[in-house]
């Protein structure tokens, strides 16, 4: 789900914000950032734009369905107290 790419452009960064100290660690840091950042992007329950997109386009169509019903159910109770004055 997440390019892998992505991960590896994060873990070096952080990496690359070690003060100098630590060059001697950055390899196995920039490991560990790695696989800190999958475990933890793994965890998180989300979805590609692409599905994002479709049912956001679901959403829209329900609620265009939805307002229409409301205002056939309105027409007809409108219809109804017409007919009761009656």
């Amino acid at each position: 789900m997440f390019d892998p790419k992505a991960i590896d452009d994060i873990a070096s960064k952080l990496t690359a914000a070690l003060p100098s100290g630590f060059n001697n660690l950055k390899e196995d840091m920039e490991k560990n950032f790695h696989i800190v950042l999958q475990t933890a992007l793994g965890k998180l329950d989300l979805v590609t734009r692409e599905e994002f997109e479709v049912q956001k386009a679901v959403l829209a169509k329900t609620r265009s369905k939805l307002e229409a019903l409301e205002q056939r159910v309105a027409d007809i109770e409108k219809q109804v107290l017409t007919k009761e004055e009656l």
